[in-house]
């Protein structure tokens, strides 16, 4: 089915008029809860559906998914659970229009996140939008201005910021607790889910699938399997590869115990190892960040055999003057958090050289307190969102849409300095690529939108 044009204007049109006319946002009585339409709900949106549910100031009223199949399965678990029949909609402009609707989460494919979330803001609903914010840097940037023009309460999927163990970690490195911090390291080392995708033929769309809105802003193409419903993150068109897919997680966290901004210099290398398939990302990268002191990020992402690190396969290690701190994160805690048994593992920073206590420096375990009482973050994070809505207030949330683009911005500049196979230097101020290099690089910082949907230049 072709998306009208003039649909499409029109009812983008409308926001902005809507829009326009908002005050500082609805307030909320002390039991009316706010109202949610999940969009984009096969995956991450399924989490997005049960742990919005989950809140008690907050409930999913509506459901929207350009897949037939997805949208009627989702609403029958729903209802299952809730016993109500959420509205459904095949067309995440319609739900723009819902003035019943207050907020929405976007969990569509990356190439969306910023239109969907930009269009949210223009009608006057807030916004939980996964990470990456963005496809790329231009429009990451073009949200952010959404937000905060119209007010809105936007907060960035790396739900680790909710999450009290890290939360409680980056509080100790930024009282010192391991010196001057001067190197952060992350890994993503999904050796066991990313095997080859193979080659899939090119046909007919399936019916109960709406591909022309699926692409939206993307260059057109023909259909094949391998780009729904999972796999179009190792296409350049949809998705980012695996440093924006988890390792945006990792990046996050490595800026957020730096309390810095302004990289100067990344450098990226890689390739795609192993087997010869349909996809484009490197399954196999290795990046270095540097700030203007010195101070650097290491990043790899690895899909085939490897060691872990520190017994570790998706997390960060820290390095500071006086130890250094290692931690898994898969979606639970930076330190000692266990998934298994859910149970606090041993917390374990290391100090000087052989590894015991340096300079008086003992803490207890910040974790004990918690045994056996810790959700999953994602619980923590649409809580934080939830309450910000209702103060009306984003320097409430834990993960503000700003901090993502500023974490999204490494993924993307690391992924360009991968495409052209050099090293470049970028200027954090102006977001964008000086110096060598730097005219081939500023044309990935955008993209040639598909008509009728465009990231515009004035939100």
């Amino acid at each position: 089915m072709e998306v009208s044009r003039r649909k499409f204007i029109g009812s983008s049109t409308a926001a902005v008029v809507a829009a326009g006319t908002l005050a500082s946002g609805k307030v909320f009585g002390a039991n009316e809860k706010v109202s949610v339409c999940c969009i984009g709900i096969h995956g991450q949106g399924g989490s997005h559906i049960r742990d919005i549910t989950e809140q008690e100031g907050g409930e999913v009223v509506a459901l929207c998914d350009v897949d037939k199949n997805v949208l009627e399965e989702r609403s029958a678990q729903l209802k299952e659970k809730t016993g109500k029949q959420a509205k459904l909609y095949g067309d995440l402009r319609e739900v723009m229009e819902d003035d019943s609707i207050d907020a929405i989460s976007i969990a569509t494919p990356n190439h969306w996140h910023s239109l969907a979330a930009i269009l949210g803001c223009q009608a006057g609903k807030d916004v939980y939008v996964e990470k990456p914010i963005s496809h790329n840097i231009f429009e990451g940037r073009q949200l952010v201005n959404a937000a905060k023009k119209y007010n809105r309460v936007v907060q960035h999927g790396t739900q680790s910021r909710s999450n009290p163990t890290l939360m409680r970690d980056i509080q100790l490195m930024h009282e010192g607790f391991l010196g001057d911090i001067y190197m952060a390291k992350g890994f993503t080392y999904k050796t066991g889910n990313r095997h080859s995708i193979g080659h899939a033929e090119f046909k007919s769309p399936p019916d109960n699938l709406n591909w022309d809105l699926w692409q939206g802003p993307a260059e057109r193409a023909k259909y094949c399997d391998n780009y729904v419903h999972y796999n179009w993150h190792w296409f350049w068109d949809f998705g980012n590869g695996d440093i924006g897919n988890q390792g945006i997680h990792e990046l996050d966290l490595a800026r957020w115990a730096f309390q810095k901004e302004g990289i100067v210099r990344v450098n990226s290398t890689g390739g795609r190892f192993g087997y010869k398939d349909q996809g484009e990302t490197p399954n196999t990268l290795s990046t270095a960040i540097a700030y203007p002191d010195g101070r650097t990020i290491e990043f790899e992402v690895r899909g085939r055999y490897t060691n872990p690190e520190e017994g570790i396969q998706i997390g960060n290690l820290f390095y500071g003057s006086e130890g250094y701190l290692p931690g898994a994160n898969w979606g639970s805690g930076l330190s000692g958090y266990s998934d298994q048994d859910q149970t606090i593992a041993d917390w374990n920073p290391k100090f000087g050289f052989d590894g015991k206590p340096y300079g008086g420096k003992e803490v207890e375990n910040p974790y004990e307190a918690h045994q056996g009482e810790l959700d999953e973050d994602y619980i923590y994070h649409f809580e934080n969102f939830i309450e910000a809505i209702r103060k009306r207030d984003h320097t409430h949330l834990n993960a503000d849409i700003l901090e993502g683009h500023r974490s999204a911005m490494l993924a993307h500049a690391a992924n360009i300095s991968y495409r052209l196979g050099m090293p470049l230097e970028f200027d954090t101020e102006k977001e964008m690529f000086v110096g060598d290099g730097s005219k081939q690089a500023n044309q990935y910082l955008t993209r040639d939108y598909r008509e009728p949907f465009v990231v515009p230049e004035k939100v």
